[in-house]
Parts: C-alpha cells; structure tokens; sequence
C-alpha cells in the first residue's frame, strides 16, 4: 500500500488539516456566539457560513495561477496563518462588540486564506510523487477531510469551558456593552490559534522557495502539425452533473453547517453536537476511499446512484431522532451523501481530458460554491418553515440527485 514520505507532500497535507479544522469550527463557533453572546438567525448563520464559503471557491483560481508561478509558498503559509488570525478575531469581535456585521468581516475573510492554501497543497501534493500522483492527491483530500471531522469536536469541547471574561474590560475600553454571563476567566479557544502555529511553519518550510518548471525538449524535425483541442462532444453530460451537484450541495456540504444548531435546538451540549458533527465528516472521509475503490471495479454511475439515494432516508430521519441514533445516522448521512465527492471529480477530468487541472479546479469550485449556496437556502428556508422540516426537504433533494447520475455518460473516450 502506497503511503507518501516526502516532506513537501506532508508539509501541505497537515496545512490542509489545519486549515480545515478552522473551517468546519467555524458553524460550532457561530452556533455557541448566537446562543451566549450574540443572537442570530438562521439565515444570518447561513450567510455568513456561505458567503466565507464562496469567497474561499472564487479566490482559488487566481491563487492558482500564482502557485504555477511561483510554488506557492508564500501563498500557502500566508493563507493558513490568514485563516487563523481572521477566525480569533471573528470570536473576539463577537464578545467585544456583540455586532453581527462587525464579526461577519473577519469570519468571511478566512475564505481567502482558506482559497489560498487549497491550489497550493493540490499542486505540492502532485508535484511530491509524480509517478503516484493519483494516489497523492487521494491522501492530501483525506487529510483535509480529517481537519473537517476534528474542527467541531475540538471547538465543541474548547467551548465547554469557555468564557469571555477577560475581554470584558476591552469591551468598557471600547464603549461596547460587555456581556456578564461568564466568570472573568481567559477563553480557551483562543489557545487553538496557538496550537496553528508550527503547522503554519511546517507548510512554509516544507514547499520549496520556486516551483522547478518541467524541461521542454525542442527537436527541428518535428512534425508541424499542431495538437488540436479536443471538441467537445455534447454538453449533457456536463448539465447533468451541474444539476446533480447543485441539489447535493444541499445535503454535503451545505447541511452539515447547520447541524450543530439542529442539535443545539435539542439541548445538546457544544462538545455533543461538535461530536456529532464530527461524526458526520469522519464517515465523509473513510467512505471517500471506500467509493473510490468499488467506482474502479464497478459502473461509477451506479456507485454514485446508490451513495446518493441510500443517504436520503438518513437526512429525512436525522431531525427526528435524538441520543446514539442520531449519531448513527449522522455517520450514514456523511459517509453516503461524502463518499462520491472524489468519482464527481474524476468524472469532470473525464469530459475535458486534455485539461484535467482545469477540470478538477472548476468542479471543485463549484462543489464548494454551491455547498455555500445551499447553506444560505437551508438557513434563509429554515427561518420560515423551521430547520427539521428543511432537512426533510434536503433527503428529497439528495435522493433526486442520484437518479441523476444514472444519466451520466459510463466512460468518457
């Protein structure tokens, strides 16, 4: 089994870790500001989930393009260590201020560092083994989805003992009326910015300083025919996979932001329903590798038909039950709703073969775009008509969605 060693390869994957461990604390964060310190509504949550979301899918293009240039190791390091400053200040401007637009600025400007470290890692990862760049790739994905499913559980739990105490005298400073339910103690929470640190450090001395451009060999007697692009064939294909991640972009990943608030409304603990999260990208994660594997040997089409429709009941049932249950069914929610995230990207590369580096980087944007969509929806929906019912209407969603991808083409030649 093929493990990577390289010290590029590693110095980008625990960046990628970090970086989404900040990322997906970020709907824990929110859930435990608006129910101590500043309340807010659902579509506030979504808007602000969404709109970080968004800004993190469309910067990552133009970083990109810097990283082909240069290796990126400036850009990589600089948006991990962005990502962290931006997500201290959003909870110390929460306490301080107790503004919404105020914090909202800091909280969506994670998704530039977060926009900047993606490209970065992606190229790296690739450029560490290039004969086992497929598998590469593979493991870089699988850390950043072990930095989602330790996010909520390592806030969640942080959170339990936290308080806010020692801002308060900042807040009189500043003229902002200090909250007064929690003793005068130092958050906890603050220490995770710390503990960022050395993978910040880590990710910049691990990428090289330039990026060793591939050698062109220039021969006089070669033929003058110039390769021509590839024509594409139909666009089918191509809306057929638009609609189908636009309607699972509702269940993974705009959902999950709205979990811990699901659980919150029960009466669950933040360290219960940051676990319970967690839950949710751990089973993501594992099933990626899983899928990926029976998408080789079997018809992807139906792979994805049958993770996509099985996860459904579980998304209809989650709201409704409590306790062990609903931990079970958030494991199959993530694990089949996630586990077709990596054949969705192999998909795309297969209908622009000759720009598989455009392919990946366009659908994966839209992946993220679109999850950052549907968690506006989800919250903008669950103001009216209540966030369990919303659910139910996303399990509808996702099982639409993968009668969709029976529709997609079985080999793309």
């Amino acid at each position: 089994m093929f493990i990577p060693r390289k010290r590029k390869f590693w110095s980008v994957a625990v960046g990628h870790m970090t970086n989404d461990i900040f990322m997906a604390a970020g709907t824990v964060l929110l859930t435990f500001i608006s129910a101590t310190i500043l309340p807010m509504s659902n579509t506030q949550i979504g808007i602000a989930l969404s709109t970080k979301n968004l800004v993190g899918a469309v910067t990552q293009p133009f970083f990109g393009l810097r990283a082909d240039k240069t290796g990126g190791r400036w850009i990589g390091a600089g948006g991990l260590a962005f990502v962290v400053i931006n997500f201290v200040l959003a909870l110390a401007i929460a306490i301080i201020t107790q503004n919404y637009w105020l914090m909202l600025i800091p909280f969506v400007l994670q998704g530039v560092g977060s926009g900047a470290v993606h490209p970065v890692g992606a190229l790296q990862a690739v450029e560490s083994d290039k004969d086992r760049a497929a598998s590469s790739t593979a493991y870089f994905f699988l850390m950043g989805q072990v930095g989602l499913a330790l996010g909520p559980t390592l806030m969640g739990l942080m959170l339990d003992g936290a308080n806010v105490g020692s801002l308060i005298p900042f807040a009189d400073w500043l003229g902002f009326p200090a909250p007064t339910s929690f003793n005068p103690n130092f958050s906890p929470i603050f220490l995770l910015g710390f503990l960022a640190i050395p993978a910040i450090i880590f990710m910049f001395t691990g990428i090289p300083k330039t990026r060793t451009q591939p050698e062109v060999t220039v021969t006089t007697d070669a033929p003058s025919d110039k390769k021509k692009p590839a024509r594409i064939q139909s666009w089918t294909p191509f809306m057929v996979i638009g609609i189908m991640v636009m309607l699972r972009g509702l269940a993974q990943p705009g959902s999950v932001d709205f979990i811990p608030l699901l659980f919150q409304q029960k009466g669950w603990s933040p360290a219960e329903y940051g676990a319970i999260t967690s839950s949710f990208w751990i089973a993501s994660a594992i099933a990626g590798v899983v899928f990926g594997d029976l998408a080789d040997r079997y018809d992807r089409r139906l792979v994805v038909m049958a993770s996509l429709v099985l996860s459904a009941p579980a998304f209809f049932f989650l709201p409704i039950l409590d306790g062990g249950l609903a931990f079970v069914l958030a494991i199959i929610a993530g694990g089949l709703s996630g586990g077709s995230h990596s054949i969705i990207v192999v998909l795309a590369q297969e209908l622009v073969p000759d720009s598989k580096g455009f392919a990946s980087g366009a659908i994966l944007g839209f992946i993220f775009g679109t999850g950052a969509l549907g968690a506006l929806a989800i919250g903008v929906v669950s103001d009216a008509i209540g966030l369990a019912t919303t659910f139910q209407f996303v399990a509808v969603a996702i099982f639409i969605a993968g009668f969709l991808g029976l529709l997609l083409p079985k080999r793309v030649t």
